[in-house]
């Protein structure tokens, strides 16, 4: 039995491509899109992330909508504000626990995943992705596990707890350096409908969302746009789902910003996107 956790105070559809059967198809879309995500990593314990965040990001919408993405830091430490502003700029919302305690960035992470489950009219997120690794977030693990919430961890090789694996079983432990293997076998071995917009389509979602960002008064950094564009759009599903010329699919989000400004569509400046057409009416 686990222990209770206590915690301080402190444009348009264009369709699918059917790869199996319809019916099968059916149902595991379905349940993808019932599957939502939240990620959590502490990067005092795992700093090594900062090296696959990306590949993070693409295996969490392999299994669903990822509706949270929170990242704490000490900053106290260079290194890891250095690594925050990376993790940030790829869609992290990135929570600072200056105290000098060592644990100080595991209870604030604890008492944040436990409020996504506080009574309220949204439903909670069904899988949880913990980047840790301390023997501290067993009491999180189980109660999670109580809710009938999958979890699965991410660890650093060499500072792993070897309970913490027992919790949640080999198959849903993995070491942070494992995930470009993960991600490029989930690539392959996708076998469900596969949701696409041409790249054309995907540029008009882009600018759209960056409208609505600069309208909201808040950054067009490229996690919000990403999000933005999966709200506008149903068959847009991440980076992997824009179709491109060459049948290709993009490998990241900033692959896919990269060939818009190379276009000439949008403008990057400073870690946030702009629209070209507000550039002409300026000059």
């Amino acid at each position: 039995m686990c222990d209770l956790l206590k915690l301080s105070s402190s444009p348009q559809n264009t369709g699918y491509i059917a790869v199996t059967h319809a019916n099968q198809s059916s149902k595991r879309k379905t349940s993808q899109q019932k599957n939502s995500i939240a990620i959590f990593c502490d990067l005092q314990n795992v700093y090594s992330i900062q090296k696959t965040a990306n590949f993070l990001l693409d295996f969490a919408q392999f299994q669903g909508s990822v509706e949270c993405k929170k990242l704490y830091y000490n900053s106290h430490y260079q290194n890891q504000v250095f690594a925050k502003n990376h993790l940030e700029f790829i869609g992290f919302k990135c929570i600072d626990v200056p105290e000098k305690s060592e644990n100080s960035a595991d209870y604030r992470l604890m008492a944040d995943c436990v409020q996504l489950f506080a009574p309220k009219p949204s439903p909670s997120p069904n899988t949880i992705i913990l980047v840790v690794g301390d023997w501290d977030y067993a009491g999180l693990v189980c109660m999670l596990k109580t809710l009938g919430k999958k979890v699965i961890i991410f660890a650093q090789r060499g500072s792993a707890s070897l309970k913490l694996i027992k919790l949640v079983g080999n198959e849903n432990f993995h070491f942070v350096d494992e995930l470009p293997q993960l991600v490029g076998n989930s690539n392959k071995t996708q076998d469900i409908f596969v949701s696409q917009i041409n790249y054309n389509e995907a540029i008009d979602y882009l600018i759209e969302a960056i409208k609505t960002a600069l309208n909201q008064g808040k950054p067009s950094v490229f996690g919000r746009i990403d999000k933005l564009m999966r709200e506008n759009c149903g068959n847009y599903q991440g980076d992997s789902s824009i179709c491109r010329p060459d049948d290709q699919q993009f490998k990241r989000f900033s692959q896919f910003i990269d060939a818009a400004v190379k276009d000439g569509k949008v403008r990057k400046q400073n870690q946030e996107l702009f629209l070209i057409e507000l550039d002409r009416l300026a000059a």
